[in-house]
């Protein structure tokens, strides 16, 4: 165990992109038979094929904006011990398939770890923080009265780590750990303050733990970190078999955004393969956005099996970051942008004993919608009061998540088909 001083800031910021996605191939495909088509056919398919080329260009063109903007570097990551004065410090345990950095101070790389690393930060949450966002540090140096501050880095073995996570629960209301599953083209640091800001807005008095995968923190680097995310499959397996194991630890609660919805179903799977079920029947299991291809995410679930409570899905048809990732593989429909007034949508979650809440009536700041899973911490405790009094989260189907109300309705039934057979 060896905690990390306080250093100098001399880290630069870099230019970076949104929080998911990919300016990959993003032109429509206008065959042949689209273009001549005789009459008013042939009209109608240059409209719908001009129309798909208008909306590529918007996401493409907010993907360009978003990629000019600066995003943080490692030197948020600097402790400042004087942020320890602030009344609301929240504290987050973290496993990564990482590498270590070698300036201990800057975290831990986009490179992949031949072994597991643990450590435990302390971070400052500003007085003035508003829910859903991350006050990032304006300047080099992190102010505690303004902006998410580290306070203290520690760095763990796996046997303090799990005695610390175990302390941590037991001395809980009945929290037991929750673990964060980061997505694509995200840094450790983003990992990382995006979990303190989850748990200072549920107000989490568990023990939240972060589990970050190497990814490379590119826009350009989709496939790389598809390869990053199954590397570290074998590592999320582990860690969720670990903390069931702690009897200090009543339940885990996983939730897995964007790629990392991917990378926690297939650990999922992976449990129930090797025959590990004691492991899933202590699991909360989230999805948020999650960017699956749907014919794959049927049968992860055909191999998973029901979960008890039911696995719960995030979606938003309007997401713009699943809407690049459809685009550039092929027009796959994404699990987290499934439409859950479509009947058959309906059908295949209650058949697959899956809640589908559609969240799109959460604001968000993200241009690219990719983020409302991070809004609706805030809203949890009342959200899952009122779906313990209807059944809400124990019962599988499809539902609308009121903002407004922080309530829960059952979808109007349209046409048409997508996840069920």
């Amino acid at each position: 165990m060896k905690m990390i001083p306080a250093q100098q800031n001399t880290g630069q910021q870099r230019l970076a992109s949104l929080s998911n996605g990919n300016i990959g191939n993003l032109m429509p495909s206008l065959t042949g038979k689209d273009i001549f088509t005789p009459g008013a056919n042939r009209h109608s398919a240059l409209t719908g094929g001009r129309r798909r080329l208008r909306h590529a260009l918007l996401v493409m063109a907010t993907v360009l904006l978003a990629a000019c903007s600066e995003r943080p570097g490692t030197e948020v990551l600097y402790p400042r011990p004087d942020a320890a004065e602030n009344p609301d410090i929240v504290t987050v345990f973290v496993a990564t398939t990482r590498g270590r950095a070698e300036n201990a101070a800057d975290g831990f790389t986009n490179l992949r770890a031949g072994q597991m690393s643990y450590a435990e930060f302390r971070i400052s949450v500003p007085p003035g923080h508003r829910p859903g966002e991350i006050e990032w540090p304006k300047g080099r140096v992190a102010d505690p009265q303004t902006d998410f501050t580290v306070v203290s880095h520690t760095i763990l073995d796996a046997t303090s780590f799990e005695q610390r996570v175990a302390a941590r629960t037991s001395s809980a209301k009945g929290e037991g750990a929750a673990v964060f599953v980061h997505g694509f083209n995200t840094s450790f640091q983003e990992g990382l303050f995006r979990t303190a800001q989850m748990t200072a807005d549920a107000n989490l008095t568990g023990a939240p733990i972060l589990f970050s995968w190497p990814s490379d923190a590119q826009v350009l680097g989709y496939a790389t970190d598809k390869e990053a995310a199954t590397y570290s499959r074998d590592g999320l397996t582990g860690l969720l078999a670990r903390l069931t194991r702690l009897p200090e630890v009543d339940r885990v609660s996983v939730m897995g955004h964007s790629m990392g919805g991917w990378l926690t179903a297939e650990s999922l799977r992976q449990l129930r393969l090797s025959g590990q079920d004691g492991v899933l029947r202590e699991l909360d299991v989230v999805l948020a956005a999650p960017d699956i291809d749907a014919d794959v995410f049927r049968a992860q679930a055909s191999v998973i099996g029901p979960m008890d409570p039911p696995m719960v899905v995030l979606v938003s048809p309007d997401d713009r970051a699943l809407q690049v990732s459809r685009m550039i593989q092929g027009a796959r429909q994404r699990v987290g942008a499934l439409d859950v007034n479509n009947p058959v949508v309906q059908q295949g979650a209650l058949q697959a004993n899956i809640m589908l809440v559609d969240i799109s009536t959460i604001e968000t700041s993200d241009d690219m919608r990719h983020s409302r899973y991070a809004g609706l911490a805030a809203l949890y405790p009342r959200l899952s009061d009122e779906a313990g009094d209807v059944g809400g989260f124990r019962s599988a189907g499809a539902l609308v998540f009121n903002a407004v109300g922080a309530t829960l309705a059952a979808p109007f039934n349209v046409a048409g088909g997508i996840l069920a057979e």
